[in-house]
């Protein structure tokens, strides 16, 4: 009685051209075979799909065709028995299951009479042999890609704001995305600011024509490539490590851990003194920006209409009642203004009692570097301590690893710190010349330029809100550079007939600024 075969033919997209297992060479094999052998061939199935599992899309609707259709063949021809399966357990499982069903599965280059016991041990052979070979290729894929990661190139796709490149050597690689590494600039700008939520910044950074769900863009902003790290999973006993990468960063290491620390809530920002967004009329620069000479609360500014012309006013919300003509305050400010533009005669003075300040800020900035460094070095010795007790036998090597990986972490953090600092010492030289002639001519700048940059002018040298007198303006903290220039030329004022000035008593009228530089609005 002629037997009726069915032939499967499976091939997965690595192997088109690879050993001979090209879909045309496989059927050639199994058609002369059964031409051969007198077996009548039902139809021929193609897959290409992974033998990992038995969730191919044709198997399946093969199967499911033998369990309606009893008997509607005797034999599932294929090649080889890799060909089959690569999974030897479910391999097992699936065969006695086509038993079940009155089906010889037969691989024609590795026949097997599986009603002999002995060939039951060559049939493991080759369903275990495919998937050796599938365990190595990934055990070399996972090796080489820890390897190339080790060497600093960020392997798979590329995060938002970066783009897969390579080489002409074939090395892969990721490059900065113009539009994309910018609009993730200006998200971690706003990060750090710490002003703004998570949620907030990313739907600005969407409308900015961002490319990322909401998910991606959280996960992106955890990602230490984008100051230049890449992050390496701990595998077989190997730690997980933090290494520098070869791609350009779009982020300094110390803004992506001050992200971090924000992000966990470990860091609390302080709110800003003009956080909320003013608009302001060309007329109505000084609104939102003054306070009430009666109750102190801050003036809004407003046009009336005359029987003429508009008139525009600054005016109390409150109870007080107090308005004053915009035009009165707007001359009384600029009037205010001219007190803060340094005298031509003691610019080199300016520059000296700034460059004092500035010096002993950087004496605080290494005080500070000092302080990091030996952290770190106690971080260092905290492991290395640790280790000596892993190698004495009084310390398990779960805890160790723990030891180490919270160790490093911190190791990283302070690191980021000190490059921070490094980068802070001295660099107010190059701004001094920039900042005093701005200020040389600040009189002329805030008439002729627009509201918006007349209220960054404002915003930059007035830290605090001035107080409308009627007749003029009370203030309070000024940027240190205004406030030195203040006192200088108040000085001059009032001894018209000094000769000479000593430096020092002069800067030490003005208030330290902590850590960092004086930052310049102008």
């Amino acid at each position: 009685m002629t037997k009726t075969a069915d032939l499967y033919i499976r091939v997965s997209t690595d192997e088109q051209a690879d050993k001979g297992y090209s879909q045309r060479n496989q059927e050639e094999m199994l058609l002369r075979y059964c031409d051969f052998n007198g077996i009548a061939v039902r139809k021929v199935v193609f897959e290409d799909h992974s033998a990992k599992t038995f969730e191919r899309p044709e198997w399946k609707q093969m199967i499911a065709e033998y369990k309606k259709k009893s008997h509607c063949v005797d034999l599932l021809l294929f090649t080889k028995w890799d060909r089959f399966s690569r999974n030897a357990p479910e391999a097992y499982n699936m065969i006695s299951l086509l038993r079940r069903l009155d089906i010889e599965p037969c691989a024609i280059d590795q026949p097997l009479d599986l009603s002999i016991p002995e060939n039951k041990m060559m049939l493991a052979i080759y369903l275990t042999s495919g998937e050796v070979e599938n365990d190595r290729r990934s055990l070399n894929v996972i090796g080489g890609m820890r390897r190339a990661m080790k060497e600093g190139r960020y392997m798979g796709l590329a995060p938002v704001g970066y783009i897969n490149r390579v080489k002409e050597d074939g090395t892969k690689y990721i490059a900065p995305k113009p539009k994309q590494a910018e609009i993730m600039k200006w998200a971690f700008d706003k990060l750090e600011e710490g002003h703004v939520n998570t949620e907030q910044i990313y739907w600005e950074a969407k409308r900015k024509g961002l490319e990322c769900t909401k998910n991606t863009f959280w996960n992106a902003i955890r990602n230490p490539v984008y100051c230049g790290k890449i992050f390496i999973p701990a595998y077989k006993g190997e730690d997980s490590m933090l290494i520098a990468g070869l791609h350009e960063p779009l982020i300094s290491e110390a803004t992506f851990y001050n992200i971090q620390e924000i992000l966990d809530g470990r860091k609390r920002i302080k709110a800003k003194e003009y956080a909320t967004k003013i608009f302001a009329g060309v007329e109505l620069p000084l609104r939102g920006f003054i306070k009430c000479p009666k109750c102190s609360r801050t003036l809004t500014g407003s046009t009336s209409k005359g029987r003429h012309q508009y008139y525009n006013y600054y005016h109390c919300t409150s109870k007080c009642g107090f308005r004053v003509r915009a035009e009165v305050a707007n001359d009384l400010f600029e009037k205010e203004l001219r007190k803060y533009i340094p005298r031509p005669e003691v610019a080199t003075l300016y520059k000296t009692v700034v460059k004092d300040v500035s010096d002993r800020q950087n004496d605080s900035v290494h005080l500070e570097k000092t302080r990091v460094l030996r952290q770190v070095e106690e971080q260092t010795n905290r492991i290395n301590k640790a280790r000596e007790l892993l190698l004495k036998g009084d310390l398990d090597a779960l805890d160790y690893k723990q030891i180490k990986s919270s160790g490093e972490e911190t190791i990283n953090k302070l690191e980021a710190k000190i490059t921070q600092y490094s980068s802070s010492i001295d660099r107010i030289e190059p701004l001094l010349d920039k900042a005093i002639n701005a200020l040389s001519s600040l009189g002329k700048l805030y008439r002729h330029v627009n509201v918006k940059r007349k209220r960054e002018i404002i915003g930059s040298i007035f830290k605090e809100k001035p107080v409308f007198t009627g007749d003029g303006y009370r203030t309070g903290k000024t940027n240190e550079v205004a406030g030195v220039i203040f006192l200088v030329n108040k000085e001059l004022d009032v001894k018209t007939k000094r000769t000479s000035l000593e430096n020092s008593s002069l800067s030490y009228q003005v208030a330290g600024t902590g850590l960092e530089p004086v930052a310049f609005g102008l």
